[in-house]
C-alpha cells in the first residue's frame, strides 16, 4: 500500500480526497482482482471521482416550465447572485449594527424594503412559504379554530396539505362552503367565539370551473372585521406586478391582496418574486410582531445567504429592474427570437450526421411552480428524434450529460422548449445535441 501511495499517479487523488479514502478504494480494486499499480490507481481515481461528485449541479431546463420546482424554481437575478458572493467571502453584519457597535436584527436587512415595496405596515422573512403559513397559524390560532373554504384545502406536492399544516400548528380546521362554491354567508354562519382566524389560500396548481364561486375580497374582509378576527391570505406566488402582458391575466399581486383588506399575506420568495427560497409575511404590524415573537420564528428563520439574496431582489424590484430578471426575460422573449435561437442550434448540430433530426415546432410554456394553473403561453421548441432510438431513451441520454438537459416527451419526440432555456445555455444545448448525434 505504501508503495502504491508513493507513486506519482497517487499525488492528485491524495490531494483531492485524502489518504484514507484513496486507501479504501485501492483495497476495493485489489479485492476485485487488480494487480497492476497503474490500473489499481486508475480504478481508485475513477471510483473516487464518482463517489465525491456533487449531486446538486446546474441543469438546463428545457421543459417549458419557467418555475420548475424540481429544477430549483426561479434562477436568481444578477444583483442577488452578486450579494450572495459578497456575503460568502467572509464575515458579515448578519446580526450586527456596525454603526452603533451593538447586536442587530437579521430581519432589518429586508424589513424596510419589503414594507415599502408592498405598502405594508411590517414584514417578516422565513425560510419558505409553508413555514410562513405554519408560523402564522401557530402564533395566531393555536388551540382555536380557523375558517377555510373547502375549495381551498389544497395539497401542493410532498406533505404540504392545508389540513395537515393546520393540525401540526395546533390550530383546528373549520371547513366552510363546498368544494365548488363558497359564499360570504357560509363564513358568517361558521363564526363562533372559538374562531381565531380566517384563512384563504391561493389555489396554486388547480382551477375549479363551471358552477363555481367564491366571495369577493371585500366581502371576506368585511366578515373578518365584523368578527374582529384577522384575515390571513396565503397568496403563495409572490406576484409583484400583473402578468397580463405574459398572457396570464387575473393574478392578484401581493400589494393588491393587502389593499383588498387582508391583514397578513404570505408568499414564496422563489416563485414570481424571483428570489431565493424564502417565505415572506407582510401586513399589520401588531400581527407581524406576534409572529416574530413566537418560538417557531427562530426555527424557521432564514440564513445569511438567503437574506442577502432576498434583500438584493427586493432592491431590484424597488428600482424597477425586474424585467432584467432571468424569469421575466424568458417570459417576455418574442417568438421570433426563440425561432432564431432554435435555427442557430440546428445549424450547429446539422453537420454532425443524419442520425439526429431537429425540427423547430410550436410549443406552450407556463410559469408553473403552482402560480397560474392551466394558463399557458406560446413558445418554440426543438423536436428531437434519433433514428432507431425511442424518445424516452433520447430524453434519458440528454439527462445523463454534463450538465443534464431536461426536456419533455410528446408524441414520440423529445421537445426542448427554448423559453425556459437561458440564452447563455444555447451553446451547452448545442454541445449536448452534438454529443447525442455522435453517440456520446
Amino acid at each position: 500500500m505504501d508503495s502504491l501511495l508513493s507513486r506519482p499517479e497517487a499525488a492528485e487523488p491524495l490531494s483531492l480526497y485524502g489518504r484514507e479514502a484513496v486507501k479504501e478504494e485501492l483495497r476495493n480494486a485489489i479485492g476485485a482482482g487488480g494487480t497492476e499499480p497503474e490500473a489499481l490507481l486508475s480504478s481508485a481515481r475513477d471510483s473516487l471521482s464518482r463517489r465525491f461528485a456533487p449531486t446538486l449541479v446546474r441543469a438546463v431546463n428545457a421543459t417549458g416550465v419557467l418555475l420548475h420546482t424540481n429544477l430549483g424554481r426561479a434562477p436568481l437575478p444578477e444583483p442577488a447572485r452578486e450579494a450572495v458572493l459578497r456575503v460568502v467571502s467572509g464575515y458579515s453584519t448578519l446580526e450586527y449594527d456596525a454603526g452603533g457597535g451593538r447586536r442587530g436584527t437579521r430581519q432589518d436587512h429586508v424589513r424596510r424594503a419589503a414594507r415599502e415595496l408592498f405598502a405594508a405596515e411590517d414584514a417578516l422573512a422565513v425560510n419558505n412559504n409553508a413555514s410562513a403559513v405554519f408560523l402564522a397559524l401557530g402564533a395566531l390560532a393555536h388551540g382555536r379554530s380557523v375558517l377555510v373554504s373547502r375549495g381551498e384545502l389544497v395539497a401542493i406536492g410532498g406533505s404540504f396539505k392545508i389540513p395537515e399544516i393546520l393540525e401540526a400548528s395546533g390550530a383546528r380546521l373549520r371547513e366552510v362552503g363546498t368544494t365548488n362554491r363558497t359564499t360570504v354567508d357560509d363564513y358568517r354562519r361558521a363564526l363562533s367565539p372559538d374562531v381565531a382566524l380566517l384563512l384563504t389560500v391561493h389555489p396554486s396548481n388547480y382551477e375549479i370551473r363551471g358552477y363555481a364561486g367564491t366571495p369577493e375580497p371585500a366581502e371576506i374582509a368585511a366578515v373578518a372585521r365584523e368578527a374582529k378576527i384577522p384575515w390571513l391570505h396565503d397568496q403563495g406566488t409572490g406576484s409583484v406586478v400583473p402578468l397580463d402582458e405574459f398572457g396570464v391575466p387575473g393574478e392578484a399581486t401581493v400589494a393588491e391582496c393587502l389593499a383588498a383588506g387582508a391583514d397578513l399575506v404570505t408568499f414564496s420568495g422563489d416563485k414570481l418574486f424571483s428570489g431565493p427560497q424564502a417565505g415572506l409575511v407582510v401586513g399589520r404590524a401588531d400581527l407581524v410582531a406576534r409572529l416574530a415573537g413566537h418560538a417557531v420564528a427562530r426555527v424557521v428563520r432564514p440564513d445569511k445567504l438567503t437574506l442577502a439574496a432576498l434583500a438584493a431582489t427586493l432592491g431590484a424590484w424597488k428600482t424597477g429592474r425586474w424585467r432584467e430578471f432571468p424569469l421575466y426575460r424568458a417570459a417576455a422573449a418574442p417568438l421570433g427570437v426563440l425561432e432564431a435561437r432554435a435555427e442557430r442550434i440546428r445549424s450547429g448540430v446539422a453537420a454532425d450526421g443524419a442520425a439526429v433530426s431537429l425540427e423547430t415546432v410550436p410549443s406552450l410554456a407556463l410559469f408553473g411552480g403552482g402560480t397560474s394553473p392551466e394558463k399557458r403561453f406560446a413558445s418554440r421548441a426543438l423536436a428531437v428524434t434519433v433514428r432507431d432510438v425511442a424518445a424516452d431513451e433520447v430524453a434519458s441520454r440528454l439527462r445523463g450529460g454534463t450538465p443534464p438537459v431536461v426536456g419533455r416527451v410528446e408524441s414520440g419526440k423529445v421537445l426542448l422548449d427554448l423559453r425556459s432555456v437561458l440564452p447563455d445555455e444555447d451553446a451547452v444545448l448545442e454541445r449536448a445535441l452534438r454529443d447525442l448525434a455522435s453517440g456520446g
